[in-house]
């Protein structure tokens, strides 16, 4: 069989891609996932906070998942599980996936339209080069939070966390909750990494010590982890020294930031951003190889998942317009990250292709107050949105309707931050 469209992962983009391709009338779609059950990582996450935007309820992430799940279900869009995906190639009109799992084997299995949604990966122990030995007793944040929500089981008592990104700061909460003591967590930069509403109830509920412009010197322990030693750091990050002090504990988690997973896609040539990690994208998502679409962490890490299935819909709309030969491959528009934007995503617009509206997501490289984000194309302002506070932790949604964009000839669109006008 020909599939329309196979989808690289069973996660929240992965499910909402595949909802949306059928609604779309694709025929033939295919979900791949290397786990043993749909959802991705949102089966790990029980804690509540999820759906507020999609579903307009507090929602767990299996909760979340299961919407989505059940819509697959519902629609008779077959999947396969417990099956990794080693290889992707394009051969033109049609593009090959080659697959592997236990019960059918190697599998090479063809289809029109591809998209990408493998979500993304921690960064692990080896990549921030902390001195000392590699005791038992260090992981990443989600591998601890699928140990103690998914497999049982609880890995230490007296812990310390470095990073203090979304998911070091919910498990230093589930830590406390399952009897740990949580001895301080520890971030390298002079403002948390996590939103402000993970800091209040994960860390300031549980009285749990945020200790920002630190890091970690050194990991004591051989076999088993017996402390780390924790340093102060300047403006610059280097380590002032005799600020030092040794925290015993048995064990560390690391949340030092999440990586693109996308192997498959640098393999395969397709054109990558490396602001983002993930490939560029147009405003459907579509990527630079024709036939292939990305959405959600796989293209740049998000905050929320409400705007990872925000972004899977359009993917999945374009992958059904690329069956249908509607989709148009003319660019109209380039982004550019001005002044106080680490990235902008879409990169590529092409305005045929939009509604009403295109949605930029963006980061800020610093905290800023009482600002605004400003949209340029030339000299001319074609779009603001003031903010009270900007976190880089936090992403931007800016929203700009078609019929703006359509005044003015192709270009590129530049977002700075600047003062708000008085």
């Amino acid at each position: 069989m020909i599939y329309d469209v196979v989808i690289l992962g069973g996660g929240p983009a992965g499910l909402a891609a595949a909802v949306e391709a059928k609604k779309e009338s694709a025929e033939n779609v295919l979900i791949l996932e290397r786990d043993r059950e749909l959802g991705g990582i949102l089966n790990q996450c029980i804690h509540n906070g999820f759906g507020l935007h999609t579903f307009n309820e507090e929602l767990t992430g299996p909760e979340y998942a299961e919407h989505y799940i059940n819509q697959v279900i519902e629609l008779g869009i077959p999947y396969f599980l417990d099956t990794m995906v080693l290889d992707m190639v394009d051969q033109g009109d049609l593009k090959v996936i080659h697959v592997i799992n236990e019960k059918e084997g190697y599998m090479a299995i063809q289809t029109k339209a591809v998209i990408l949604t493998m979500g993304c990966r921690e960064r692990p122990s080896g990549a921030i080069g902390i001195p000392g030995y590699r005791p038992s007793g260090v992981f990443t944040a989600g591998t601890v939070q699928r140990f103690v929500n998914m497999e049982g089981y609880m890995p230490g008592k007296e812990v310390v966390i470095l990073g203090s990104g979304d998911i070091g700061l919910i498990m230093a909460r589930r830590m406390t909750l399952e009897g740990a003591h949580v001895q301080a967590v520890c971030e390298l930069m002079p403002y948390s990494n996590g939103l402000v509403r993970n800091i209040v109830q994960c860390l300031d509920d549980y009285d749990i010590p945020l200790k920002l412009s630190h890091t970690i010197t050194f990991i004591h322990g051989k076999d088993r982890l017996e402390g780390v030693t924790v340093a102060k750091v300047d403006d610059h990050l280097k380590v002032i020294p005799g600020t030092e002090e040794f925290i015993p504990c048995d064990t560390l988690l690391l949340s030092v930031g999440l990586i693109p997973e996308n192997e498959i896609t640098r393999n395969a040539g397709v054109e990558m951003d490396s602001r983002t990690n993930g490939s560029v994208v147009g405003e459907l998502r579509q990527t630079s190889m024709p036939g292939v679409f990305a959405c959600g962490n796989v293209v740049h890490v998000h905050d929320l998942v409400d705007f990872v299935s925000e972004e899977a819909v359009l993917a999945g709309k374009g992958a059904a317009k690329y069956l249908k030969g509607q989709l148009d491959t003319n660019i109209t528009f380039t982004t550019l990250n001005g002044d106080g934007i680490s990235y902008v995503v879409p990169q590529k617009v092409s305005l045929k292709n939009v509604e009403e509206k295109v949605t930029f997501y963006m980061r800020v490289r610093q905290v800023f107050k009482d600002k605004v984000v400003n949209a340029y194309i030339g000299e001319t302002l074609i779009a603001t949105k003031k903010e009270k506070k900007l976190l880089p932790a936090e992403m931007v949604n800016f929203k700009i309707a078609k019929n703006i964009l359509a005044q003015y000839p192709a270009g590129e669109i530049r977002f700075v931050i600047e003062e708000a006008k008085k």
